[in-house]
């Protein structure tokens, strides 16, 4: 009995190693940089060597021709600019709901998470629809404005 216990007890670890493996996807697209999407959900490393800051993320944020992201969420710790969407959900608590990199592959490309999602891929240049001329094969924002924006990100949280 014993043995047949330690038996069945190394398949059922040899099966959670064998399960708990992350799948990564590779992505390469014209003009960015590579990254990896680990397990379809998450870009856990950043999309560049220096840091982000958080400053910086937050003008991005409100700038209606770079991020914008008020045009579809709400985020209290923003109250003082106007018109906040609610196409979006609230970013009010983001950092207590979501890892870094979570927020990093909403923000590159919303739709490995979500295929019916509305938000844009802000950090793509190809399989992209109805694009203006001038914007073609350029990203809405660059590796270090995702990084910014990110950091700004982990700011948010319901109980400050």
């Amino acid at each position: 009995m014993r043995t047949a216990g330690l038996v069945a007890g190394g398949v059922a670890l040899a099966l959670l190693a064998q399960g708990a493996a992350a799948e990564v996807t590779k992505v390469q697209e014209k003009g960015l940089k590579p990254y990896e999407i680990v397990d379809g959900h998450t870009i856990p490393k950043p999309l560049t060597d220096k840091p982000g800051d958080p400053k910086r993320g937050a003008k991005l944020v409100v700038t209606r021709k770079k991020g914008n992201c008020l045009a579809c969420h709400k985020i209290q710790q923003l109250n003082d600019f106007p018109f906040h969407g609610n196409i979006g959900p609230e970013l009010t608590d983001v950092a207590s709901n979501l890892t870094e990199g979570e927020m990093r592959l909403r923000l590159v490309n919303p739709k490995v998470v979500n295929p019916d999602t509305i938000m844009p891929a802000f950090y793509r240049t190809e399989g992209l629809h109805r694009v203006m001329k001038k914007f073609q094969g350029k990203p809405v924002l660059t590796d270090q404005e995702i990084e910014d924006i990110i950091a700004f990100l982990k700011t948010l949280k319901a109980s400050q």
